[in-house]
């Protein structure tokens, strides 16, 4: 199937399967952006506010150009698609006009600490009593309620505290880090999923609710039912690039660098074993058996090892493809941007920015034949649609000028 076969039937007038869905978003870094970008990527019209001065994202660097005015890559990243508003939450007029959003909103999204936003008067009690059937997403370190409920709570500390870090990294070396923000983007993930769920349960009973979502709760869920043999006392190695249920299976080096690739299945390994000129193993009862291969993992990965040194990263991953078995090369971020496989899956997307630049832009993972997704405009500049937003609240230039006069907007 090619691109234009799959997208035969689609639209051209939604923005995306949530169009209609207005979501209010209060969040900075990460986490509770990614949850609005997946709401925004999916059509819904997303109003980012934020302080005056600006949230985290928009300030770290790397930036995209050398412009006076760059854009940050993690706010064209994660804020795309979006509106922007300003408004000083710790204000009275910040308040009151974010109470006003809420009433016209179908989801509220925020990742403050917990009782933080209770202190201003916005949390899930407030906003509920002027909209009775919101649905409400929180997004924190350590959930609503339990012991560390209050307490500060970042990416690599879900990591440390999960029991992630414990197992990433080379088995004699120390713990290390996701190289990516994954708590806070499996947080977010689960937070538009909750979102989801909550608004079709809405839509089904007339019912909102508060959708608690944590950076802990969400590494736990997704480690493979690791939580479950930690409960159980069985021992979790360190393995670096090997596999518990696979051998051999792992990173190997070939004469230009590196190739991942992976035996699962014993009909596999019968493919393999030939591949790599031991053809006399593919059914010797010593290897022939997953559980065989494993009790001899040194061994195996040896004789693999020996195949792939003597040849290039292309011919490696030619030969296994073709004879049916999963490889590939260990490729950087700048070489999958090359990969004309990303590419074809409109993984970039060329993107107008606020500083006038243009730039390549990571696109929707999801792709839906009918209500196609994609980057539709480039993250907003700060406070680029206050004025628009706040005139469709029916607040008068008279209005917004004293908000203006008080720092409650930029």
């Amino acid at each position: 199937m090619d691109h234009s076969e799959f997208y035969r039937d689609a639209r051209a007038d939604l923005t995306g399967p949530l169009a209609g869905v207005r979501v209010i978003e209060a969040t900075t870094t990460w986490a509770g952006p990614m949850c609005g970008c997946l709401l925004a990527d999916f059509g819904a019209d997303v109003i980012k506010v934020e302080h005056p001065d600006g949230e985290v994202a928009r300030h770290a660097p790397p930036f995209l150009s050398t412009a006076e005015a760059a854009v940050s890559f993690m706010h064209a990243t994660v804020n795309r698609n979006k509106r922007s508003l300003t408004l000083d939450l710790r204000q009275p007029g910040g308040r009151d006009v974010f109470l006003r959003l809420a009433e016209r909103a179908d989801v509220v999204v925020e990742n403050f600490r917990p009782g933080v936003l209770a202190r201003f008067g916005l949390d899930y009690a407030a906003v509920r009593a002027r909209k009775p059937d919101v649905v409400y997403v929180s997004i924190s370190g350590y959930g609503q309620y339990g012991p560390d409920s209050e307490r500060a709570g970042y990416d690599p500390i879900a990591q440390a505290t999960s029991g992630y870090l414990s197992l990433n990294g080379e088995p004699e070396g120390r713990p290390v880090k996701s190289p990516t923000f994954l708590a806070d983007d499996l947080a977010g993930l689960h937070a538009a999923l909750g979102a989801l769920a909550a608004l079709r349960h809405r839509d089904r009973t007339g019912e909102g609710q508060h959708v608690d979502v944590s950076l802990l709760d969400a590494m736990l869920f997704q480690s493979t039912g690791y939580l479950t043999l930690g409960a159980l006392g069985i021992p979790l190695p360190r393995m670096g690039n090997e596999f518990r249920i696979a051998a051999p299976a792992g990173v190997y080096p070939c004469r230009d660098g590196d190739v991942m690739l992976g035996v699962l299945l014993d009909s596999h390994w019968k493919i393999l074993a030939r591949q790599i000129g031991h053809p006399e193993l593919a059914d010797h009862p010593d290897y022939a058996t997953t559980p065989a291969r494993l009790a001899r993992r040194a061994d195996v990965n040896r004789r693999v090892e020996a195949w792939t040194r003597e040849r290039g990263v292309p011919e490696v991953v030619a030969a296994l493809v073709q004879a049916g078995l999963p490889a590939a090369p260990v490729q950087s971020y700048a070489d999958a941007a090359r990969d004309p496989h990303v590419r074809a899956r409109d993984m970039l997307q060329e993107v107008p920015q606020e500083d006038g630049q243009s730039a390549p832009i990571t696109g929707p993972a999801a792709k839906l034949s009918r209500t196609p997704l994609r980057v539709r405009s480039g993250a907003p500049g700060l406070g680029a649609q206050t004025e628009e937003i706040l005139g469709e609240l029916g607040l008068d230039a008279e209005q917004v000028a004293r908000l203006r006069d008080a720092r409650v907007i930029r």
